[in-house]
């Protein structure tokens, strides 16, 4: 949720009605008050698509585990080397 974009696209939208928790309607309300949202709809979407991204993160990091976990040694020797040459080509990488 990064402030309200200088332009924004009509998106159709499905009704829907809801009954919130106090502490949610203030949340979402300091959203809208703070910038952060133009609508409530637009701070319960941005909301919904921030707990998307952190579900897809956690996925991520579960399939990574288990493929890691059932790699054999060759290959776990393979993604070493890849590992160490990544990790060397971003120590270069100069962010600011």
């Amino acid at each position: 949720m990064r402030g309200i974009p200088a332009v924004r696209r009509k998106v159709p939208r499905a009704k829907l009605s809801t009954t919130e928790s106090p502490k949610t309607l203030q949340f979402l309300e300091n959203k809208v008050t703070s910038g952060q949202a133009a609508t409530l709809a637009d701070a319960v979407d941005a909301a919904i698509e921030k707990v998307r991204q952190l579900e897809n993160r956690q996925r991520l990091a579960s399939a990574t585990a288990r493929y890691f976990d059932q790699i054999e040694a060759p290959e776990a020797e393979e993604e070493k080397a890849l590992a160490k040459d990544f990790a060397r080509a971003a120590s270069m990488i100069n962010f600011n």
